[in-house]
C-alpha cells in the first residue's frame, strides 16, 4: 500500500479529525462557522490539507445548484464534509474551491504558538 504522507499547517488553534486526531487546517483558515451538514453544524474553510476526494457530483442546496466532492480523511478514510468544486449563481463563487467540515467530525486541540512571535532578551 506505501507509506501516507501527512501535511501539518500549524497554528494555534488546530483542527482534527474526530476519528484519528490527523491535522486537517487551523483555525486562521476559518471563513464562517454558519453552514449545516448531514450531521449538523458545518464550517467552511479555506484551505484543508490531509483529505482525500470523491468523484464530482451535482448537488442541489439550500443556496442553489453546485458541483461538489466529498472529503475525507487521508489518514483513516472517515467522510468529513465536502469541498465546492463549482457553484452556478454568481452569488456563490466564494464557495469555490473551499471546504466544509462538519463539526461533529472534527475537534479542537491546542497548536504552538509561532515562534517568530517570542520577545528577544
Amino acid at each position: 500500500m506505501g507509506r501516507v504522507f501527512l501535511e501539518h499547517l500549524g497554528g494555534v488553534r488546530l483542527i482534527n479529525c474526530a476519528q484519528c486526531q490527523v491535522n486537517l487546517t487551523n483555525r486562521n483558515q476559518l471563513l464562517s462557522t454558519r453552514f449545516t451538514g448531514a450531521t449538523g453544524r458545518a464550517y467552511l474553510f479555506k484551505r484543508v490539507v490531509n483529505l482525500t476526494f470523491s468523484n464530482i457530483q451535482e448537488r442541489v442546496m439550500l443556496t442553489g445548484r453546485h458541483m461538489v466532492r466529498d472529503v475525507m480523511c487521508k489518514n483513516c478514510n472517515v467522510k468529513l464534509g465536502w469541498m465546492y468544486e463549482y457553484a452556478t449563481e454568481e452569488a456563490q463563487k466564494y464557495k469555490e474551491g473551499r471546504v466544509i467540515l462538519e463539526y461533529a467530525l472534527i475537534n479542537e486541540a491546542e497548536g504552538y504558538p509561532n515562534e517568530s512571535g517570542s520577545s528577544s532578551h
